[in-house]
């Protein structure tokens, strides 16, 4: 849909065909970085992000016994261009739902239309529907996630999705606030994580928080692997490993404990691909890089793949245009899949796991400042959400 805006704005005649017969805000919270909230803020779409999110002031990095490893502010005031915001995924979508049928009209979405595969020519692309139904257009952008069925053409002899051991397990719930109601707190290590952060702007207004969690647990059978699917619901024997977690300012157990609808999911994503593009067809989002969900870059980066791809249209005739957006986003994408596959931004909870042996350590005489900043500072230049140079 950010894709769709970017390409209105640039004087595009756009279509976009969704598979599911209805749309309904579903899913828990997500995180929109500062670089993907920018593209946002240029569409006019601030104001509305303001009513909803919440702008994360920073991300805090804790050892299991609590330790404060690093803050890492993520507010205008700290730099960057656009605010980070933390927001429930299913408002998000219907926002930008919303904004894309004002601008583009009401029918420029089109239910019910799982796409399987398509044909080109010089000047055409058909694109099939499993309906039996096509459509006819000078271009099409295949954005249909983890088992894109465009990529899948593009790509006959992939292998299969790529599993690195984790299962996530997430939930919300509502809750008495935490602080000052704009952190976000990762704490653990690679095996065993904890993720929290508030997602309404509208309740932290009034004191509460519907907090967003995700648990991530390293196992040694996975399951639900090549039928991953984020709706299946989960069981209660993933809390077992953060009994042994002290913060001070909450209890996870409690947390997960009250939250009705935990959903699991394993932590996949795909080898980066050679080439996204052929002919009038390019990839973008999950259908082009799905990656493991670190350092809150999956759908940040498949806004800025919508960004690319309209100012490159707008610049280069087609097709030209496709690899030139082509040529500027798969390597930056190649590089977030991997790093995020080396733990992104979170390997300074591996830094101090390392060291950091019981709750009467103290941080600042095992790790440097330093060395932390290095490793949030290259993250933020791989992924593409620098701060302001003065």
């Amino acid at each position: 849909m950010t894709a769709a805006l970017c390409l209105h704005e640039e004087g595009f005649e756009v279509k976009v065909f969704e598979a599911v017969p209805e749309i309904r805000p579903l899913g828990v919270g997500i995180n929109v970085m500062p670089h993907s909230s920018k593209v946002l803020h240029d569409l006019g779409l601030g104001p509305a992000l303001d009513k909803i999110a919440i702008r994360t002031r920073c991300i805090e990095y804790r050892t299991k016994y609590g330790h404060l490893i690093q803050s890492d502010p993520r507010s205008i005031e700290a730099g960057f261009a656009a605010p980070q915001y933390s927001i429930h995924r299913g408002e998000f979508q219907f926002l930008l739902l919303d904004a894309v049928r004002e601008r583009l009209g009401a029918d420029a979405i089109e239910t019910g239309k799982l796409v399987e595969g398509f044909s080109q020519t010089d000047d055409k692309v058909t694109v099939r529907f499993a309906d039996g139904n096509t459509h006819e257009a000078d271009l099409l952008f295949g954005a249909d996630g983890l088992r894109s069925k465009v990529r899948e053409q593009l790509h006959p002899n992939e292998g299969p999705l790529c599993y690195e051991g984790t299962m996530m397990f997430r939930g919300a719930v509502e809750m008495d606030q935490i602080g000052d109601g704009r952190t976000m707190v990762i704490a653990g290590n690679h095996d065993v994580k904890f993720v929290m952060y508030p997602i309404s702007e509208k309740l932290r207004k009034q004191g509460r928080a519907l907090t967003n969690w995700v648990a991530e647990v390293r196992i040694d059978k996975p399951r639900h692997i090549q039928d991953a699917d984020w709706t299946r619901g989960a069981t209660l024997d993933y809390i077992t490993p953060f009994k042994q977690f002290r913060m001070s300012d909450m209890d996870l157990v409690q947390i997960m404990q009250a939250s009705e609808g935990v959903t699991e999911f394993p932590m996949i994503d795909r080898d980066p691909l050679p080439f996204w593009t052929q002919g009038r067809v390019t990839l973008l989002g999950d259908a082009a890089h799905p990656m493991y969900p670190i350092g809150a870059n999956g759908a940040s980066q498949a806004m800025i793949d919508g960004r690319v791809l309209a100012d490159c249209l707008a610049e280069n005739a087609a097709p030209e245009g496709l690899k030139a957006y082509e040529e500027i986003r798969l390597p930056v994408a190649t590089k977030v899949v991997l790093t995020n596959r080396k733990g992104g931004p979170e390997q300074v909870l591996d830094i101090a796991d390392a060291r950091v042996k019981g709750p009467d350590d103290k941080i600042e005489d095992l790790i440097t400042a330093e060395e932390l900043e290095q490793v949030a500072a290259s993250y933020r230049d791989i992924a593409g959400f620098q701060k302001k140079t003065a």
